[in-house]
């Protein structure tokens, strides 16, 4: 019995150990930089209130550089070698397709803690990222009803940018609205002659932008060169590379933005967590919703394990899951886990880019659940299909 219990002792005294992947170089690390600081902070906090269920965490972090060729290396590294608990990954959502193989496969728990273009239901992973449904079902009626129905969207071309333009195609024809033109880009590409002139063509009300990147970002001082003034709608800009904040007003006005968080967001839990956070970090140039995103993640792994008595085995924290209340008032509000799809329900922020690059934010959404993969089919109680499916090709019923 002595035994067991110097046994039991050790085991709770071992750390829990997090991995972290994240590109802290190469061309998303202006976007994903602050999501390691954000595990960082949620790190320093919690061991400095002893750990979790009394077991310190210790983190194990790899620049993936924004090579996907890397994320399956340094995925199969920390879970195979470094044998860490839980993975947090990924940026784009090429990355998170590029490792989601390989964590099922090894049977690893990760949190992609990105907004994305939705539809992965997978049991593998937990996503505290916006999906379609909490930003685009929001935004774009919101923006019909004021600019118009004319509709013009340019986009990445990679999954990311396919599969959100099929969610503005399917939210503007529900709406009763028209696609007047869709243009997918390469990532690389930095001049926008062509495509500028498109749209002048086109003569849209609303501009969608879906772009991704650094080469990408070029396009709104060329817009805003050639006079462009379209009132734009996105959900990707402000939110991760704070372009109001690096680019001269005005060439992000009248964009609109949904977002689950950015550090203009005006509330009591807002102001305290910025406060923490530029005590640790005093020079980050901007705390962004997947910074946030980041640290709200390890406070709700926090509460999975502790719910769990200490376990870290994914068996364990998906039966957690399952119950349904796994939630935490994060610094944008309440967050909580939907056991269907192990997405999260947000307060969803519509920010306005005014002519000086201030924030106002013209409304706010309480409580926006990740309801498309459930209503669709998906229920991870159930059934782990594993796949990533699209509005196109949504899950079978059960």
């Amino acid at each position: 019995m002595m035994a067991s219990l110097a046994g039991q002792r050790a085991l709770a005294a071992d750390p829990i150990k997090l991995g972290v992947l994240e590109d802290q170089s190469g061309d998303f690390s202006l976007a994903t930089i602050g999501k390691v600081h954000g595990i960082e902070l949620a790190t320093d906090e919690i061991n400095a209130k002893g750990g979790i269920a009394g077991r310190k965490i210790d983190l194990v972090i790899y620049d993936t550089q924004s090579d996907n060729t890397r994320y399956q290396q340094f995925m199969r590294r920390v879970l195979q070698r470094d044998k860490v608990d839980v993975v947090f990954a990924g940026f784009s959502s090429a990355s998170r397709e590029a490792y989601r193989p390989i964590v099922d496969q090894l049977d690893g728990f990760a949190f992609y803690n990105n907004q994305y273009e939705g539809g992965v239901c997978d049991s593998h992973m937990v996503v505290t990222g916006a999906v379609p449904e909490q930003q685009f079902s929001t935004l774009i009626p919101w923006m019909m009803e004021k600019f118009g129905k004319n509709i013009y969207t340019i986009a990445a071309d990679y999954n990311f940018g396919q599969i959100s333009a099929e969610w503005v195609r399917n939210i503007v024809k529900k709406n009763g609205g028209k696609m007047v033109g869709e243009e997918f880009i390469p990532l690389g590409v930095s001049q926008f002659s062509q495509t500028i002139q498109n749209i002048q063509k086109a003569k849209p009300d609303i501009l969608m932008t879906l772009l991704v990147g650094t080469a990408q970002a070029s396009y709104y001082g060329q817009a805003a060169a050639a006079n462009l003034k379209v009132p734009m709608g996105s959900s990707v800009n402000i939110g991760q590379g704070y372009e109001h904040k690096r680019f001269p007003p005005p060439t992000l006005a009248n964009m609109y933005v949904t977002t689950n968080y950015i550090e203009e967001v005006d509330t009591p839990a807002s102001k305290e967590f910025l406060a923490r956070w530029h005590a640790k970090f005093p020079h980050e140039p901007y705390v962004n919703q997947e910074a946030e995103n980041s640290y709200a993640a390890l406070y709700l792994y926090k509460q999975m394990v502790e719910r769990a008595h200490g376990s870290t085995k994914r068996s364990d924290l998906r039966a957690i899951i399952d119950q349904g209340d796994v939630c935490i008032d994060a610094p944008e509000g309440r967050m909580c886990i939907d056991p269907k799809s192990q997405h999260v329900s947000h307060t969803i922020y519509l920010a306005k880019v005014n002519d000086d690059h201030s924030i106002s934010f013209p409304k706010v959404w309480h409580d926006i659940k990740p309801y498309w993969l459930g209503d669709s089919g998906c229920d991870l109680t159930k059934k782990d299909p594993q796949t990533q499916y699209t509005p196109s090709s949504p899950p079978p019923k059960l």
